[in-house]
């Protein structure tokens, strides 16, 4: 975890940042909590208007998606969002806070977002 926290800080060093293009943690093992910090390091971006991130096949699971999200919801100027969170263990209610939380990206024009291989069920994909 202590990895994870550094890499935030080396890439959001400003609050004035308007892009993230690709982040993409590869090898690296990070759960429901280091998703909360990186959603709390990205909220602090207020300016960002595009966003790529790749955290497929980690074990995020549902509180580690409403921590992420919650944090990307904070950057009210993003208008772009590519978000990779396929095989992730997140199941119905972590499909729901997904849906709320990016409801409030009311900037957002355009959302890829990839939750493949995830326990979603029918009532999460509602």
């Amino acid at each position: 975890m202590k990895e994870l926290q550094q890499t935030p800080n080396k890439l959001i060093d400003s609050i004035h940042l308007t892009k993230i293009d690709p982040f993409d943690i590869d090898n690296k093992s990070i759960g429901k909590n280091d998703a909360k910090y990186l959603g709390e390091e990205i909220a602090k971006c207020t300016t960002l208007t595009s966003l790529n991130l790749n955290l497929s096949i980690f074990s995020i699971s549902d509180n580690g998606a409403k921590y992420l999200v919650e944090g990307i919801a904070k950057c009210v100027t993003l208008t772009s969002l590519n978000l990779d969170l396929s095989r992730n263990n997140i199941g119905e209610n972590g499909a729901k806070y997904l849906g709320e939380e990016i409801a409030k990206c009311v900037t957002l024009t355009a959302l890829n977002l990839d939750l493949g291989g995830n326990n979603i069920g029918e009532n999460g994909a509602k």
